[in-house]
């Protein structure tokens, strides 16, 4: 009964998004959309997986905190607000105004149903446009408690009622296929068929799914199409939203075990939304990738480590206990060891800091050794500054270099060393107190001190 469309013929697309709920559920200051999954609002998500099929409009729905949305959006949808909020086809039904010069195709989507796939919306558009010409097509799912969604009821693939299930029959409550609220219909039969959509029933609210009878009884039909229950999962609590965050990060695991890495612990491994994995990865336990990371082939990230904004090329070793935080960079087979944190640091060609390390603003050239306990200081509480570490240089445990400054090639800071003036290629450069001796001090020191407390026990 369907045709897939070929690419001269489609028609435009425009999105509706439904984002105008208080999401008190959340009890957050934050608009319920705009909470992250994976480092993405999960209003990101969807727009993602939308952006994909090109739309020619998205109209988001907003109300509640619509400033946050408008931010956030940033001019990339156009909005419209619902108020007072009268149910679903009621906050649809203000889309008309910002589509109507519009005349292709609407998908209806909700913002807090972030994981809609774009292949599920574009098997929507097709059966859209099946050779049976349906009035609107309904996504739905089969959970494995229906809860409180509203039940489809179908014929084969033909809708034949969509009830709520405040309003259903115990027969229609039995039935196992639900509502996702996700529709598709041609914009002049959706906003011709909202028109007719009454509020009388059990809540006094405008209910979209109403359409779907609307067009049943003027002799037309509508059809359903099934997906996952995890594409229409919706987000209302803060329980809701760790367990799609969990679901999402389980998922992400498999892939990445698929793609080619070796996750040893994969259930405490977290990525981010855009992490990259490259092939022959080992990942060791309790390893966090926040947003923008690259990872090359051939890493091995050892455990406890934080990573977020890095690119790691191949060969490379981290960890463990490291942090590598926004702006760094590891070429080829460069390491970073137990307890270094890095920032804005870019690391050549096996480079290495291996313990107990502050890498701030810093260039570090080919070959360098950076030894234990060695910070740049790159901030002097108004400005940042950077540090330039020329190929094969040694710096010897705890060592300062106080930014601006240059250590040229192969050459030398000895241990202990605060140095705040450049440093030659091939030079050795060494800065320390006179070490002073004084025979027998500490035992004349201990003698007094332990008489004083004698005294003072006596009293």
């Amino acid at each position: 009964m369907t045709d897939t469309l070929n690419a001269s013929s489609i028609p435009p697309l425009a999105a509706v998004i439904l984002a105008a709920g208080k999401g008190t559920r959340m009890k957050s200051d934050l608009h319920k959309v705009l909470h992250p999954i994976a480092g993405l609002p999960m209003l990101g998500h969807l727009m993602a997986s939308v952006d994909e099929l090109a739309p020619a409009r998205k109209v988001v729905i907003v109300g509640d905190k619509a400033e946050q949305l408008a931010a956030a959006l940033a001019g990339s949808a156009d909005l419209a607000v619902q108020e007072p909020q009268l149910g679903t086809g009621h906050a649809v039904q203000q889309a008309q105004q910002a589509l109507v010069d519009f005349s292709g195709d609407v998908l209806i989507l909700y913002g807090d149903v972030p994981f809609v796939p774009a292949e599920t919306m574009r098997r929507m558009i097709d059966r859209l446009h099946g050779d049976d010409a349906p009035a609107v097509v309904v996504l739905a799912f089969e959970p494995d408690d229906a809860l409180q969604y509203g039940r489809v009821i179908a014929d084969g693939d033909r809708v034949t009622k969509m009830v709520e299930h405040k309003d259903a029959s115990e027969a229609e409550r039995a039935v196992r296929l639900c509502n996702s609220g996700l529709m598709a219909a041609k914009a002049a039969d959706l906003f011709n068929l909202l028109a007719r959509v009454g509020n009388d029933n059990a809540a006094g609210e405008y209910y979209l799914v109403d359409i779907v009878n609307i067009a049943n009884a003027d002799g037309r039909h509508c059809v359903v199409v099934t997906t996952d229950p995890f594409d229409v999962a919706g987000i209302n609590s803060r329980a809701e939203l760790a367990v799609m965050e969990g679901a999402w990060q389980q998922r992400r695991r498999a892939k990445a075990m698929a793609d080619g890495a070796t996750l040893i612990a994969p259930e405490t491994v977290w990525f981010a939304h855009d992490t990259e994995i490259g092939r022959d990865v080992v990942i060791e336990p309790n390893v966090f990738f926040g947003v923008g990371v690259q990872v090359g082939d051939h890493v091995r990230i050892r455990a406890n480590c934080h990573i977020e904004g890095a690119r790691i090329d191949t060969g490379c070793e981290v960890g463990p206990f490291a942090r590598l935080r926004t702006g760094t960079i590891l070429e080829e087979k460069a390491k970073i060891g137990n307890f270094v944190e890095t920032k804005k640091a870019h690391l050549g060609k096996g480079a290495k800091a291996n313990h107990l390390t502050y890498l701030g603003d810093a260039v570090v050239g080919a070959a360098a050794n950076i030894g234990a306990g060695t910070i740049t200081c790159n901030y002097d509480g108004y400005f940042k500054y950077q540090t330039v570490i020329g190929e094969r240089a040694f710096i010897g445990s705890n060592s300062s270099l106080v930014a601006p400054v240059k250590i040229g090639c192969d050459a030398i800071v000895a241990a202990g060393s605060a140095v705040t003036r450049d440093v030659a290629d091939g030079d050795l450069r060494l800065v320390r107190g006179e070490q002073l001796v004084k025979p027998g001090w500490a035992d004349r020191f201990h003698d007094a001190m332990r008489r004083k407390k004698a005294e003072k026990a006596a009293k």
